[in-house]
Formats: structure tokens, sequence, C-alpha cells
């Protein structure tokens, strides 16, 4: 199966299902001296595991990370470093009554129709805790990027019908609200929501928001390596996210090139500066100095406690009723998946972009 490895100069490969022995990551790329442990890689985790509030799936996993390899003395080493999670709380037989029949919004179609065969017990590669691997190499890139004062910032900006309102949003509440919601009446009206999604029976699905601050102007490549390609395509890479937006995003359809476009202007310290940021940090595919805003819209979870109509691998129509743990609202969780693409998609670019220019790289080896 291709697909499981990211990045270029920082390389990831993820491995490992949903109900398997385990998942985890290979890093490959991570200099040599970073400060690194378990503990570091933990803090991540812990925000995107099950079971932590009534919105999230109950299974109850510790998703308690082991580096295998690549840290010695509390130090990265230059080698590639290798991180494990094992599965404790699977129930396959909660998927046996779907072993031949297709899922409604899930991939169980499409992996068959690729390779011939699937695994049905929780889907496999394409189930949400495969990004336990992501968010792990994203935990080593945040550390990369907290030594270049970098700072990765994700929120819940929807859910359903409630938008977050950006006067009333404080970061300090996102860890408060248990839909990690900046803004704290509009995440008690989305929970009052999703309470009777719950009791429907069925689930919603939002937008989760990414801010990264500190990233200096010049990251990125003017073609087909742009950043806000780069990011766009990890992000899109995390399983029920269905749209991206950068900056302004869709809402630049509707704007005139004076409307849109963002004045400079130099300030007290002599750099070059933008009075609005329509284009969301990003000119021409390369940093501009200003915040990186992502958007991601997460579709509602598929896996809903309603009968839906569906066929099976014998092509018959057919009505299930899908048993087992789900979330049913995903976005909440995949904060810190964002996050980790975010963070993961960097630092692969600013590794790429030390060789752009020949005065660089002489200073770098003191020619």
């Amino acid at each position: 199966m291709a697909g499981s490895i990211f990045g270029e100069n920082f390389r990831i490969s993820t491995w490992g299902e949903s109900h398997g022995a385990g998942l985890g990551v290979v890093v490959d790329g991570c200099p040599a001296g970073v400060s690194l442990c378990e503990a570091d890689i933990q803090a991540f985790l812990d925000r995107r595991k099950p079971g932590e509030t009534k919105y999230a799936t109950p299974r109850r996993e510790g998703d308690a990370v082991t580096i295998l390899s690549g840290v010695f003395e509390g130090k990265t080493t230059g080698a590639p470093i290798s991180m494990m999670v094992s599965n404790t709380s699977q129930k396959s037989k909660d998927y046996s009554e779907i072993a031949g029949v297709y899922r409604p919004g899930h991939a169980d179609y499409t992996f068959d129709a690729k390779y011939g065969f699937r695994d049905y017990r929780g889907g496999g590669r394409s189930s949400g805790r495969e990004t336990i691997g992501r968010v792990a190499g994203g935990a080593v890139a945040m550390k990369i990027l907290a030594q270049l004062g970098i700072r990765i910032t994700a929120y819940t900006k929807q859910i359903g019908p409630f938008v977050c309102r950006e006067e009333a949003m404080n970061p300090d509440n996102i860890e408060k609200s248990p839909l990690r919601m900046p803004d704290l009446e509009r995440s008690e009206e989305a929970e009052r929501y999703l309470a009777q999604k719950m009791e429907e029976h069925d689930s919603a699905g939002g937008i989760v928001e990414c801010v990264i601050s500190g990233v200096p102007a010049g990251v990125g490549e003017p073609v087909f390596g742009k950043l806000d390609a780069a990011l766009a395509g990890a992000i899109f890479s995390v399983g029920a996210v269905k749209g991206v937006e950068i900056g302004a995003g869709f809402a630049v359809a509707e704007r005139t090139g004076s409307e849109n476009n963002d004045s400079f202007y130099m300030d007290a310290g002599g750099r070059v500066k933008k009075r609005t940021n329509s284009a969301g940090g990003i000119l021409g595919g390369i940093s501009d100095g200003d915040d990186i805003v992502i958007r991601a819209a997460f579709k509602p979870t598929p896996s809903i406690f309603q009968p839906q109509k569906t066929v099976n691998q014998a092509g018959e129509d057919v009505e299930i009723q899908i048993k087992g743990r789900h979330d049913p609202v995903i976005v909440p969780r995949a904060v810190v998946v964002v996050e980790a693409m975010a963070a993961l998609t960097l630092v692969d670019r600013l590794f790429v972009g030390m060789t752009a220019r020949m005065d660089k790289i002489r200073e770098f080896y003191d020619f």
C-alpha cells in the first residue's frame, strides 16, 4: 500500500491499523540535538485520544507512546525516530456484521475496488486512529518550530451552524471548552446542538481554524512547491476533510481587487508589513511574514446509528445499522491533527528552502 510516507527532507512514515496490535510512525530527517522525550509526544497524543469527553467515542485507550529509536539521553541523535502506541481496547466483533457491507460515507467500497480486500474492523488504515502517527510525528516538528519562535494554534471555529465570533474568541478558552471552541458562549450552544444530534442518532460536521505565527518571509517555492499548496495537500490528507481555505479563502470570489489586496507599509523597525491579511500569510506560494491562516472543513462522522440503505459485496441492496463506538463529531479531536500536519509541512518546507541561496550555503559551511 503506497501513500503512507509524507515529506521530502523532513519525512514521516505512519503504520498500523485501528484494530491491529498498534500504530506508529518513523520520523526521518530530524536534526541531532533536539530535546525530546516521551512526555513531549504524549502531551499531543492526549489531546486526540478517545474517551475524554461525552462528545468523543467512548473507546478507552491510553494511547501511551514509546520511543523505540533515535533519542539518546534526552536528545535526538539524527537517526530515524521510531514511535509506537499499542491498541488496548479493540472490539472487532462490533464490526463483524458489516464485513460484507459497504457503509455509507466510509472508504469500504473504494478500498475494495482498489485492493480487492479491506480490513472491516474499524476501517483499517482509513480509521481515525491512523492519525496517531501523524500527531506523534507532528510533536517532533513542533519541538523544532518552537526553537525557531514559530507557534501553531488550532481550534474549533464552527460546529454545525454555530460559528465562533471574532470579538469573543480567546485562546485561553480553547482547552476550557470540551469542543475546543475559543468562544465559550458558542461552545455551550454547540454542545446543546450536539446533544440533540446524539439523541437523534446523528452526527455533525464543523471547521478547524489554524493560525501559524512567526514564520519568516521566504518559505515555500513559487511553482509546484507552493507553501499554500503544500499545506492544503497535507490537511486534505486527513480523513473527513472536504475543504481547505487559506486567508480569505472562497470569500475572494465575491471581492474586487481593491478590496482583496493587502497594502504594504514599513513598520518602525524597517520591516515590510501588510495592513490586512486576505492572503493568509502567503503570496505567490511563498510566506510573506504575516500569520498563516488555514481553515479545514470536516464532514459529519459517517458512523451514525440510524438505519441506512446500502449494498453488499454480492451486489444486493440492503439496509444496515452501524454498531460500535464512534464520535458524534470529529472536529474537537481533529484540532491537534491539523496542527500536526501544519507543523510537519512547515518544517519540511523550511528544510527544503535552506538550499535556495548560494550565499546561505557558503555561510552554513563557512566557505
